[in-house]
């Protein structure tokens, strides 16, 4: 019967009179659950109009008001709560005064049978008014009646009316409540006496987010959950490491005295970036484990790397058990409103390849963002607002009611748990001081912060609730507090003895057997050869499609065709591809690759996904073959930003993973270039966290304009040091196949950066042969077989495609005097072999780098710079404001220019 009245005509009388109408002609022609309603009134004193229509009685007409007036709290409570601890609320009209819905004051000692519609049976009109006022007007709002599935709406309705949305605490779980609480305070409290004007980004304010954490994660281990996988801002965070995620204060308080990390290799962080894991037991004697992800000051960016962790862990550890893993994520207000990847992240909560059980997410409401007002800070009535568009119910609640929060907190969980879905906690409170503990807040908002100034703190507050109750835990309140300040002096006492800030090992678990690379390690790629015998047996078998299903024509020939290529000994780019993935499931890894397309590929080459031709049943070919290793391959929705976070979190908790995103077109990756730029460059020695992920990039200039030409290298190449990124541009589908293999055949992880083909992958000279696969390695630099080193008198170094437009100019010039000498590994630069050909070479006269990139793009300032001993002559396109030419004709006479003066007799001089 809830269900009914949401969403039949929450505020139409008269489609309810209508439907009485016919209950009387015939109680069978309406559905049972309004005829079981209908049969609640007095129906006796129905009489009937000259026409024979049923006259509704006054007291009848009166009842369906009140329904429409029980639902008029539904939809719009949240609107009229006592939210806010600092401020008035906004003023909403209509309201929801009875005068609105059609009844007046006098009705209120009248009883309605409608009182049954929340759980309270027949009641006077005041008394549901109470309730519902009680429910949907207090010190929480709720809003889920846009959700549109009924048993969610009626679950939310039962849990909420029947308890009134009225938490009834234990006396040992107000006492947990108060210790928490009363930890939070103390320890900003602390903080700001005893570190006087360091940064800390306090939870001052905001201290209901402790007891709330720490409440929803008790109640989740009863629910079964086993790992948790937190992402926060700054705010807060110190106040979350210490009290939630058991790091010692001792620590914290080393890392506030300055000590250096106990790890010289490690750059470091600020301590409010850093992340932190632990394994805890529960009030109850449950085993959790907790992770808080480092992050950086980029606001909100941490949420699909959360996302990606919690994924892998489900998939990996948990053997797809969502009941067992729950990322939460907590934000700011102005940032998630401000945000665009909380879009995103929610967009992919449903999603097959994306979707992780729900998350639940608690916004520390302040009301501010930096020095900007809310009003100034969103066009949408809430912050939340965002969570409507997957259909999450938004719980709005006071933060100086430290029980309304905990209750909402186990309801937030009941729901995650019950349904799967996200689920929203907003959190009102405010920002004690300005943005850091240095900011003056007065100059921008002086009134909030003179009301801020004399408003006591959630603990003073709980307190003086407790006293008003009579609690025995008044007489505990003090000791509790000295109990922990006493706590807090002996850790500072250890911290201003110890030399040497600890660093948090992440080496252990799944990452037990991973070192930390040296520049030995780069010396010489491992070996990655696969044996004749598996190689030709997997090359078969992934050309072999069931002959019970019926496949599109198309496909069937793609499939012979590369049934032509094992016979042919000549392996195209895709299947080199495949036969990597292939080979690494074969000796039981497992493949995770998302990204737009992949499944066929953007350019239609892959096809590692096909559908049958009157279905939409899929096939997946590389499942088929029997191995241990799965190939977990997903289209993405059309976004870079959440999806490479997400990609890098999967790769985070899953080092024995081969991990791969690919953009559409190479150039779109800076769609995520904060993902690239805060995590996948820098993680490594800001946090001391490595990562195997690969980033496949198609770049070449083709003539396809200035948008699908360039995955700017240039900047990839800036970004490299320290050995923190592997940057390669293959040029054989043998070196592509090594190249992925050789990401789990190492001893350490780190991310690598592959600028793939798009015109070779159909190109007839770019294939490899069976012993390219069976034998060697990886090549960081490939010499020119052709090339007779006693005549050669000029070295042309390249990388790319651009190679395969040099050889088949060469071969049309005749020229045996030129060496073709490609870089298939740009970063970290392969120095030793490049020396031994040089020396090689050593009576050449000109060496050259050959690009198809602009002077200002491609790896040209790179390779100046790494090469600057050899005396380069750049032979490119020359600097360009946008990546390539729109116009064909241009880019064909620019190609024929670089070729041209390859082969020229002398060479120009700048």
């Amino acid at each position: 019967m809830m269900d009914k009245f949401s969403y039949v005509g929450t505020s139409d009388v008269n489609a309810i009179e209508a439907l009485f109408q016919q209950y009387i002609k015939d109680p069978n022609a309406v559905d049972a659950s309004w005829r079981d309603f209908f049969k609640g009134f007095e129906f006796a004193q129905t009489s009937y109009s000259d026409k024979g229509s049923a006259v509704i009685p006054e007291n009848v007409s009166k009842e369906f008001k009140v329904i429409n007036l029980i639902n008029g709290y539904r939809q719009r409570g949240h609107l009229f709560t006592k939210t806010n601890p600092v401020r008035d609320r906004r003023q909403y009209s209509p309201t929801l005064d009875v005068e609105n819905f059609g009844l007046a004051k006098t009705d209120m000692e009248t009883v309605f049978q409608a009182g049954s519609e929340i759980g309270i049976g027949a009641a006077k009109l005041k008394d549901i008014i109470a309730h519902l006022e009680q429910t949907y007007c207090g010190s929480i709002g709720v809003e889920y009646l846009f959700v549109r599935d009924p048993k969610v709406v009626k679950w939310l309705q039962d849990r909420m009316e029947k308890s009134k949305n009225t938490p009834s605490f234990s006396n040992a779980e107000k006492k947990t409540i108060l210790n928490k609480l009363t930890q939070a305070v103390v320890f900003e409290n602390y903080l700001a006496t005893k570190f006087v004007g360091q940064k800390r980004f306090s939870l001052e304010g905001g201290e209901a987010l402790i007891p709330a954490m720490n409440t929803l994660m008790e109640h989740g281990a009863e629910l079964g959950i086993q790992d948790y996988v937190i992402g926060m801002p700054h705010r807060g965070r110190l106040n979350v490491l210490t009290n939630i995620m058991n790091k010692t204060y001792k620590d914290v308080f080393t890392e506030f005295e300055g000590r250096p990390s106990e790890d010289s290799l490690f750059d470091g962080d600020v301590k409010y970036h850093m992340g932190y894991s632990s394994d805890q037991i529960s009030d109850t004697g449950k085993k959790i484990h907790v992770s808080l992800t480092p992050n950086p000051s980029h606001l909100e960016t941490v949420n699909p790397v959360v996302e990606g962790i919690a994924r892998a862990k489900i998939d990996n550890l948990y053997k797809g058990d969502n009941n067992k893993v729950c990322p939460i994520l907590m934000h700011g207000d102005a940032a998630m409103a401000g945000q665009g990847i909380m879009y995103e992240v929610v967009q992919m909560s449903q999603l097959d390849g994306y979707k992780t059980g729900g998350t639940v997410h608690f916004v520390v409401n302040n009301q501010i963002g930096f020095t900007t007002n809310y009003m100034d800070g969103r066009s949408s009535t809430y912050c939340t607002d965002v969570a409507k568009v997957v259909l999450s119910p938004v719980f709005h609640v006071n933060g100086d009611d430290i029980e309304a929060v905990c209750f909402v907190a186990q309801l937030a969980m009941d729901f995650r748990q019950t349904f799967h879905r996200d689920v929203f906690v907003d959190i009102l409170c405010y920002r004690k001081y300005g943005h850091n503990e240095g900011d003056e807040p007065r100059f921008t908002q002086p009134l909030l912060y003179k009301i801020i100034a004399s408003h006591p703190n959630p603990k003073d507050i709980y307190v003086k609730k407790l006293t008003d109750e009579n609690s025995p835990l008044v007489a505990e309140a003090k000791a509790i507090e000295s109990a922990f300040k006493a706590e807090l002096d002996s850790n500072l006492d250890e911290a201003k003895k110890t030399e040497k800030a600890k660093v948090t090992s992440f080496l252990e678990g799944n990452w037990q057997g991973i070192k930390m690379a040296t520049d030995k390690d780069f010396d010489k790629s491992p070996d990655t050869a696969v044996s004749e015998m598996l190689f030709l047996d997997l090359a078969k078998r992934t050309t072999e499609l069931p002959k019970e299903k019926k496949f599109f024509n198309k496909i069937q020939k793609v499939f012979d065709d590369r049934k032509a290529m094992i016979a042919g000994d000549n392996y195209d780019w895709a299947m080199g591809e495949l036969l990597a993935y292939a080979s690494l499931m074969s000796e039981g890894n497992h493949v995770r690759f998302s990204g737009q397309d992949v499944e066929r590929g953007t350019f239609s080459h892959r096809h590692a996904v096909v559908k049958l031709e009157d279905s939409e049943e899929e096939y997946v070919p590389l499942n088929s073959l029997g191995t241990k290793g799965e190939l977990r391959i997903y289209n993405s929705l059309l976004s870079e930003y959440g999806v490479l976070g997400f990609e890098y979190g999967y790769a985070f908790a899953s080092p024995n993973i081969l991990t791969i995103w690919e953009a559409q077109f190479g150039d779109f990756f800076n769609g995520a270039q904060i993902i690239i730029d805060q995590y996948l460059v820098a993680a490594e020695y800001k946090w001391r966290r490595m990562n195997g992920l690969v980033l496949l990039l198609p770049h070449g200039y083709e003539g396809q304009g200035p948008e699908h030409s360039s995955a700017r290298m240039e900047r990839f190449l800036q970004l490299c040091a320290e050995n923190n990124l592997q940057i390669i541009n293959a040029t054989t589908p043998a070196q592509q196949f090594h190249a992925l293999r050789r990401q789990l055949k190492r001893d350490f992880r780190k991310p690598l950066i592959c600028f793939t083909p798009k015109k070779l992958l159909r190109y007839p000279s770019c294939v490899s042969k069976l012993k390219d696969f069976t034998a060697g390695r990886f090549q960081e630099v490939i010499d020119d077989s052709t090339a007779d080193a006693k005549n050669v008198k000029r070295v042309a170094f390249c990388t790319g495609k651009v190679y395969y437009d040099l050889i088949e100019r060469r071969e049309k010039e005749g020229a045996n005097d030129i060496a073709f000498v490609r870089i298939e590994q740009l970063y970290p630069f392969p120095h030793k072999q490049v020396d031994t050909i040089l020396k090689k070479y050593n009576k050449a006269k000109d060496y050259l780098w050959v690009q198809e990139e602009s002077e200002n793009a491609g790896a040209w300032r790179h390779i100046e710079h790494t090469m600057k001993g050899t005396n380069l002559t750049y032979i490119g396109r020359d600097e360009m404001a946008a990546p390539a030419t729109g116009f064909s004709k241009r880019h064909a006479a620019e190609l024929e220019e670089i070729l041209s003066k390859v082969f020229v007799k002398v060479l120009a001089t700048k």
